[in-house]
């Protein structure tokens, strides 16, 4: 699961919410000092926010991955049952 899916209506993991981007531009205004401190907190948090995105992304690819091995799973448990249905009934045949 290493390489990117195409996702439709989620956000890119590369890219930055407008709140974040509109803060870094913030912090671009401050003086030296000031700046280089709150530069560094704002990595730490463009970085979280990326992370945060691509688990969210994960999740969502596993919760999509389980709705579907559901679905086949009772797929097969009722081409089982018919199968088994079938079974008894000739072997109900049988016996007359």
């Amino acid at each position: 699961m290493n390489q990117k899916a195409i996702r439709f209506n989620q956000p890119d993991p590369d890219t930055i919410p407008a709140e974040i981007a509109a803060l870094g531009d913030i912090i671009s205004t401050f003086a030296y000092p000031e700046q280089k401190q709150l530069s560094a907190c704002y990595q730490k948090i463009v970085k979280y926010s990326q992370r945060r995105i691509e688990i969210l992304n994960m999740l969502t690819d596993s919760l999509s991955q389980m709705r579907l091995d559901s679905k086949l799973l009772l797929f097969d448990l009722d081409i089982t049952r018919e199968e088994r249905d079938r079974a008894i009934a000739q072997l109900e045949e049988r016996e007359w």
